[in-house]
């Protein structure tokens, strides 16, 4: 195989984990249904059933059937993806339902509100700003976190 092929069915396995994991958020929770993967419905889940949902996912992606993804298509899917994601995040903000959110809802989305709390979290001095040794600081211990797979909601070391 060459370089090409290799990255994009290394792409594709790629988007067909996303749109996985994307699809399972969207019914709210982290995991397909054994009925999704159960794809014919046979009452088990086969190598079959797992092969023929890439091939479904593959085939979303090769919209002009040509039997490979080019980069247009490989965009196309992502930002299609995108959309879908911001849509439900609007339709969760917009809880009165009057088609537009307010400053206060998006500065207050995240857990805490506005930069208040990042402040409260790095200031190591209790200065009311945040240093460059504290923002140095703060940086690392987000990254080791990431690496953990804690995504920098937990406690802060003291």
């Amino acid at each position: 195989m060459d370089k090409n092929t290799v990255k994009i069915l290394l792409a594709t396995t790629l988007i067909a984990v996303s749109a996985g994991y994307a699809t399972a958020q969207e019914r709210g929770g982290d995991r397909m249904s054994f009925e999704e993967l159960d794809v014919d419905g046979s009452g088990e889940i086969t190598a079959e059933d797992l092969t023929a949902l890439r091939d479904n996912r593959f085939a979303e992606l090769d919209t002009n059937g040509d039997g490979s993804i080019s980069q247009e298509e490989f965009v196309a899917g992502a930002q299609a993806r995108s959309e879908e994601r911001a849509t439900r995040m609007f339709e969760r903000l917009d809880r009165d339902g009057d088609g537009s959110l307010s400053r206060d809802v998006i500065e207050n989305q995240r857990r805490g509100g506005g930069g208040e709390r990042m402040i409260s979290r790095f200031d190591e001095d209790n200065s009311g700003g945040i240093s460059a040794e504290e923002f140095e600081e703060a940086r690392s211990m987000m990254q080791e976190r990431r690496k953990g797979g804690d995504r920098g909601h937990g406690k802060r070391r003291n």
